[in-house]
């Protein structure tokens, strides 16, 4: 809580694995462009309320910076607040799950600690420290790290680097998810040197 990972305790805005390296969670906040923010959280966060949020944080830095957890969810919140479909009969998948805070939260995580360039690298040299034979497994949380997870086994496959590929990601059970409900969303996926 004390990094500012979570929005349910208010926390300074760091977000970074490694404090000693990058920048802050609070510096991107304060230095990114409008549309950077915007992508970062459509991308990275699958956010549908991208712009608006963005819009909200560029108004409010102009008047002082977004320094702390507590700032961010209540400035998410006023500009896109969640929107759920209770109707009766409402199709499931309209319903929401996640939070327009959770999403942009994860985003800027995501880009804080360059995980998606940090696993692009582990992706490019993996073949070269498997032995023959050997096996990696990876497991995503984030639709994002998936595809680039699936694409590379998949590319490698078809070059004759892997000798084979899950053909699809291994998901948790119910009783998994039940006993450890932050393994809702993982995805498992296994490839094996040529």
């Amino acid at each position: 809580p004390d990094r500012g990972f979570s929005f349910r305790f208010d926390a300074p805005l760091d977000m970074r694995m490694d404090r000693t390296r990058g920048r802050t969670a609070a510096d991107l906040l304060r230095t990114l462009p409008r549309d950077e923010l915007a992508a970062c959280f459509r991308d990275l966060g699958d956010e549908l309320q991208a712009d608006a949020i963005a819009e909200a944080i560029v108004a409010r830095r102009a008047a002082r910076p977004i320094e702390r957890t507590k700032e961010l969810r209540e400035l998410i919140e006023g500009a896109a607040p969640v929107r759920v479909d209770r109707s009766p009969g409402a199709r499931p998948e309209r319903k929401q799950l996640l939070g327009p805070t959770t999403r942009v939260f994860q985003a800027l995580r995501i880009l804080t600690n360059r995980e998606l360039a940090n696993l692009q690298q582990l992706l490019r040299v993996l073949p070269t420290i498997l032995k023959p034979g050997g096996a990696a497994a990876l497991i995503s949380f984030h639709s994002g790290e998936d595809r680039l997870v699936k694409a590379a086994f998949r590319d490698g496959l078809r070059a004759g680097v892997y000798e084979s590929v899950s053909p699809d990601a291994i998901r948790p059970t119910f009783e998994e998810r039940h006993a450890n409900p932050r393994a809702r969303s993982a995805k498992l996926r296994v490839a094996r040197r040529a």
